[in-house]
């Protein structure tokens, strides 16, 4: 009959680490501390040396053993015997307990007991318990709550590398610290993209520092004053005005001379303030570089070009336009005509000036940013379903007479309309074998657009949450400073309680 060795005493019974042991020597019972003990872990506290002390030196004097080290860490103290820490020389630990010149110990610790023969580090606690039970077992745990930054500090302090742990455990580690990197690199993006381009700090030495800062929050701090708001309004009702003018424009009943004119004259006023308010920003910025490089500039910089590009192209065409009263009637004969409608079409641009005010279109584009893989795996999937439905179809259909699916290039258009789920109907299958791949194209489009409309629309919808909690910050201190409510109360009740004229 096998004869029932002892249990090891272990925080994991069920655990088993190398070849099983048997009955211990004197010696190896004398160096071995169970990690299960609570004895080994002691709470301590620097306050108790003080209080106790004249209580210290009437008991015995502590018996020292070489064969063990008592760690200190933040307060807790562990007793674990040199050879076990020896066999991880690398370690802190390991060359704490190899190394025989007190001054590289003392290098190694944050201080040192001599009454106790206590090494004390300043470190937490808590996650000491693993590095301890890494010493005793070879094995290092990680649990879910940890936090990874704070873990991985840990152990890179004490010199222990995470390949000790369970490879279930490291994976899922691993993925965890992937996602806190993540979401850490989007926060600070975010936070840059919430901040103003420029510092008020870097305007302190510049010159006309104060005067450009001031300018520089009228127009691109719209919470910093009641004008600057004001400004950002007019911008967005500019933007706005400018829109509907260019639609007017293309209506017949206005290109007469009369509504021309007029057309003409809010498209001037339009680029002036546009122009204006470019220059404002491109003078008080304190880095041309960076002003240059911003997306809302560069949209800015389209959105009046259009304008003198215009100019500029009817002054070298100035010679043909004296015979004409229309400006489309030199764009017949003109070379510089289908140019100068290409110029106009770009107007269309400055509704995107809207953004730079607009919470929810700055958090799409961060979006879009952000999700620009699974956008582009989006697309991918698309092309994919175009060219296989539509060669799908015209080897179904080509042989139908008076079909419109006469060549594969021209059954892109119907895929990419079924794939849509749009479905204009101009382009339809006549033959079973012809609607069952149509039912097929639809059902994959289906399931396609529903793929990625749960992660865009989740990250939207956090992305906007942040900004617009910034944005309710900054308006509530803009209300704060100023107190309008409360001005506005004070004056109506200031008129209410005025005395009435005496009638003689």
């Amino acid at each position: 009959m096998r004869q029932l060795r002892p249990r090891r005493a272990s925080l994991a019974a069920s655990l088993k680490i190398g070849a099983p042991r048997g009955h211990r020597t004197p010696e190896e019972e004398e160096v071995h501390i169970p990690f299960a003990q609570d004895s080994l872990v002691k709470p301590w506290s620097s306050m108790q040396n003080v209080t106790d002390r004249n209580q210290e030196k009437s008991k015995t004097p502590i018996q020292r053993n070489k064969c063990l080290l008592n760690i200190n860490v933040g307060g807790k103290l562990f007793h674990i015997a040199c050879k076990v820490v020896a066999r991880y020389p690398v370690t802190r630990l390991g060359k704490l307990a190899l190394h025989t010149d007190p001054m590289k110990k003392l290098q190694l610790c944050d201080d040192y007991s001599v009454q106790k023969n206590e090494y004390f580090f300043d470190r937490d606690p808590s996650i000491f318990h693993y590095i301890f039970h890494f010493y005793r077992s070879g094995v290092l745990w990680i649990m879910d709550e940890m936090c990874p930054s704070n873990f991985v500090e840990e152990i890179e302090y004490w010199g222990i590398h995470l390949k000790y742990s369970q490879r279930c455990c490291r994976i899922l580690f691993e993925e965890k610290q992937d996602e806190l990197s993540e979401y850490l690199k989007i926060q600070k993006e975010l936070e840059a993209e919430l901040e103003p381009l420029h510092s008020t700090r870097q305007f302190e030495g510049k010159f006309l520092g104060r005067f450009r800062k001031m300018i520089w929050n009228l127009t691109e701090n719209p919470y910093s004053s009641v004008p600057a708001k004001i400004i950002a309004v007019m911008s967005s009702l500019f933007v706005l005005i400018s829109i509907v003018g260019m639609t007017l424009s293309t209506v017949e009943e206005l290109k007469h001379k009369t509504g021309k004119r007029w057309m003409e004259h809010l498209e001037m006023i339009c680029a002036i303030f546009f122009t204006s308010e470019y220059l404002m920003r491109l003078i008080s910025s304190s880095n041309f570089k960076n002003f240059l490089r911003a997306a809302f500039n560069a949209v800015d910089l389209v959105a009046i070009l259009p304008f003198y590009v215009q100019i500029l192209f009817e002054n070298l065409d100035e010679a043909d336009t004296l015979y004409h009263e229309e400006l489309h009637q030199v764009e017949n004969v003109s070379k510089l005509g289908k140019v100068l409608k290409i110029i106009k079409l770009m107007r269309i641009f400055r509704i995107l000036k809207l953004a730079r005010h607009s919470t929810g279109l700055r958090a799409f584009g961060f979006t879009i940013r952000q999700c620009y893989q699974q956008v582009c795996c989006l697309f991918l999937f698309i092309a994919m379903g175009v060219f296989t439905f539509s060669a799908l179809m015209h080897s179904v259909e080509h042989d139908v007479p008076g079909t419109n699916f006469t060549s594969i290039p021209y059954a892109w258009w119907w895929a990419a309309v079924s794939l849509s789920t749009v479905g204009y109907g101009d382009t339809v299958p006549d033959t079973i074998l012809g609607r069952i791949v149509a039912f097929g194209c639809i059902s994959f489009g289906i399931i396609l657009n529903g793929m990625p409309i749960s992660i865009l629309y989740n990250k939207f919808s956090d992305y906007y949450a942040k900004l617009k909690a910034h944005e309710t910050s900054h308006s509530l201190k803009l209300s704060r400073r100023f107190r309008l409510k409360e001005r506005v109360l004070r004056k109506l009740s200031e008129c209410c309680r005025a005395d009435p004229p005496c009638h003689h």
